[in-house]
């Protein structure tokens, strides 16, 4: 039986709330606690990436409990609820932390509640992905439907990036602390009822086996492939570079360009520069790549995104505080992100068929459990990165006025080298990671599919070769 509307919609729509929490977490829990309730820009450093590396860790065992749960509602859709319900209540209390609480106890506070939202959504975050299995037929259905849900969790984070800071002003009447308490409130609301209606429409399959590598066996197949392992260096340093850029983005219009508007130049800068990056991997991409192969593709990536960071560096040293200019050079990056995003997943995925060839057996869950891994890394040490240029930079404790006049001296010079010099050395250095040992070009990854295809038809004479 085929997919109808009313699963794909509902499945979409979770997607959307789940990614819509995941976007409000990651890219305003450091503000929300450093910049408006003045908790140590180090230790919040600290605290976000032991919790992304812990979290990173719970994944595989979250993988193991949901494949050993059986019940008559499924395998899945038990801790696809519970997840989400605990998860909106979590991330409802984290950004609605007790004003009577300062100092060591708002900091123990932050740390607690971070890990259990981190902990919450990957109860929830291993059984919606892992369960596309237990309701599709395979193929093109299967293939379609992952293709939506990965449009949809798009949409939702690019909402967050675009309302969150306008929605922030308005519903708390200029009271950044109010209004984060009742927008995170909102989205924890929209969370539960969009992944409520994916439970009640989406009916899953008798038997579905899961898959769950140990975090050992992640390590032993990327230590066996050295492509993997080519790969995912690049996907940590491209991560790196957006996250901390990402993470400080705000502190450089509040800051930097400061002024009483500055929340709509930062969320017109985000709406463009969101819409971009998805127009980026929909449109751009499979457009350049028509005439480029993968590997031009990635250094044109690189050297798009290496020169927009060099442009906004020099506008920033230049005091250029107009938009549409800060604009030219931000829609370099956005641009040039898309593209990488797309890139380092399609990269991956041939690392599987190198290491089937190279290793007799094919690491394809272990592999892409993996990316998953790396992500949370980067993610973990761009937000302790991004603490510290907090800390050097002293930019912290403005908790309830507008800041309406521009940080001078070497506070903002740290913050705008940290936000692009710092990135531009990251991909400097995937660069040379890549184009020093990566070589599944398009003619190798031919070559390699022909002698899969080969060895599974047993053809005698391919016995004993080998790709290096």
């Amino acid at each position: 039986m085929r997919l109808g509307l009313k699963e794909k919609a509902s499945y979409g729509l979770a997607a959307v709330g789940k990614d819509m929490v995941y976007m409000l977490s990651a890219s305003y829990i450091l503000y929300y606690y450093q910049d408006i309730l003045g908790v140590s820009a180090i230790a919040m450093g600290i605290i976000l990436m032991a919790a992304r590396v812990f979290d990173a860790f719970n994944d595989p065992i979250m993988g193991i409990i949901v494949a050993k749960t059986k019940t008559k509602w499924g395998r899945f859709r038990p801790w696809l609820l519970i997840g989400t319900v605990i998860n909106a209540v979590i991330l409802y209390l984290m950004f609605a932390a007790p004003p009577s609480l300062t100092g060591a106890g708002l900091t123990a506070y932050a740390a607690i509640f971070y890990v259990l939202w981190g902990v919450t959504y990957t109860m929830m975050d291993i059984p919606f992905w892992s369960m596309i299995p237990a309701f599709t037929e395979g193929g093109k259905e299967r293939e379609g439907l992952t293709t939506l849900a990965r449009s949809c969790a798009g949409v939702g984070s690019a909402l967050i990036t675009v309302v969150t800071i306008m929605a922030v002003q308005a519903l708390g009447a200029g009271n950044e602390r109010e209004g984060f308490k009742w927008f995170s409130l909102i989205v924890a609301i929209l969370f539960v009822v969009f992944t409520l209606l994916a439970c009640i429409c989406i009916k899953e399959k008798a038997t579905v086996n899961v898959e769950s590598p140990s975090v050992g066996a992640m390590f032993k197949a990327l230590l066996q492939n050295d492509q993997a392992m080519t790969v995912v260096i690049a996907i940590v340093l491209i991560n790196c570079s957006l996250y901390v850029t990402s993470n400080l983005l705000i502190y450089f219009f509040k800051y930097d360009i400061a002024g009483d508007e500055w929340h709509k130049t930062y969320t017109l800068f985000n709406t463009v520069g969101g819409g971009t990056q998805i127009l980026s991997m929909m449109v751009f991409y499979p457009l350049i790549r028509k005439f480029l192969s993968t590997t031009k593709v990635f250094y044109l990536s690189i050297a798009m995104a290496v020169v927009g960071y060099g442009v906004l560096f020099a506008e920033m040293c230049a005091g250029v505080s107009s938009l549409p200019l800060l604009l030219i050079p931000g829609v370099f990056v956005f641009l040039a992100f898309g593209c990488l995003t797309v890139l380092t997943t399609v990269f991956l995925a041939n690392t599987v068929d190198y290491g089937e060839l190279k290793n007799n057996r094919r690491d394809e869950s272990v592999i892409f459990s993996m990316q998953t891994f790396v992500v949370k890394l980067a993610s973990g040490v761009a937000a302790l990165v991004a603490s510290f240029c907090l800390q050097l930079s002293n930019l912290s404790d403005n908790t309830d006025d507008v800041v309406t006049e521009a940080v001078t001296g070497s506070s903002v010079m740290i913050l705008r080298m940290t936000m692009t010099v710092l990135p531009i050395i990251g991909l400097i250095i995937a660069i040379f990671v890549f184009k020093k040992h990566f070589i599944l070009n398009e003619d190798k990854i031919k070559e390699i599919n022909e002698k899969l295809k080969a060895k599974k038809e047993d053809l005698p004479q391919l016995n004993g070769e080998t790709i290096i």
